[in-house]
């Protein structure tokens, strides 16, 4: 057989093993799901602070750059990051069969409220739940206003570089601030306390 007959092949191979490869790491970050996770991501000097609450912060001249995600919502409609430049993006990674996320979820409800005329905007990534309707219906019980990515297989995770305040399992929150880079991380869930703990000192940044 010609090597013209065999590139097709060889390119359809190629292609398929990225997609493996993709939906394998995908699927081994969310496997970390309703887990602590560790720190660091992968142990590089990183420049992290992580106080005793678990919420790990980079130092402003130290952040690195958050990506910009983009991609549908719960509803079918195209949104972006890029949308909330200059504002402080909370991102919360959630799913509706998560226990830890149901627990938090009317603290991130509540605190969106009392943030939202701060420039602060509240985002959330849905992944592994098979179909919209089990996502939206927990947004209705849980009084979450505020728009999510709908992220079944984890893409959007990967978009985020290992070594910096990178998800590395479900709940996880990540704050970028005004100026677009990773600021904080919790690997757990949150209460009220904590999460005003978490934005409140990127919120008040000049």
């Amino acid at each position: 057989m010609s090597a013209a007959c065999r590139a097709p092949r060889t390119a359809a191979t190629t292609r398929r093993a990225a997609q493996l490869t993709v939906g394998a790491a995908a699927a081994a970050l969310v496997l970390t799901a309703c887990s602590g996770g560790g720190v660091n991501g992968n142990g590089n000097n990183t420049n992290f602070v992580t106080s005793t609450g678990g919420i790990s912060t980079v130092k402003k001249g130290d952040r690195s750059d958050a990506p910009v995600l983009t991609g549908k919502d719960l509803n079918g409609k195209r949104m972006s990051t890029a949308d909330y430049k200059g504002k402080v993006l909370v991102v919360n990674i959630w799913g509706s069969w998560c226990s830890p996320c149901r627990a938090e979820a009317k603290y991130f409800s509540k605190v969106s409220e009392q943030t939202k005329d701060k420039d602060v905007q509240f985002i959330g990534i849905n992944t592994r739940d098979a179909r919209t309707d089990s996502a939206i219906n927990f947004e209705k019980d849980y009084g979450i206003t505020y728009p999510s990515f709908y992220d079944p297989s984890g893409k959007l995770l990967l978009k985020f570089k290992p070594g910096t305040l990178n998800p590395q399992g479900i709940p996880n929150t990540i704050v970028i601030d005004r100026d677009g880079k990773l600021a904080a991380r919790s690997l757990k869930a949150l209460n009220a306390t904590s999460l005003h703990e978490m934005i409140d000192p990127v919120i008040a940044e000049k």
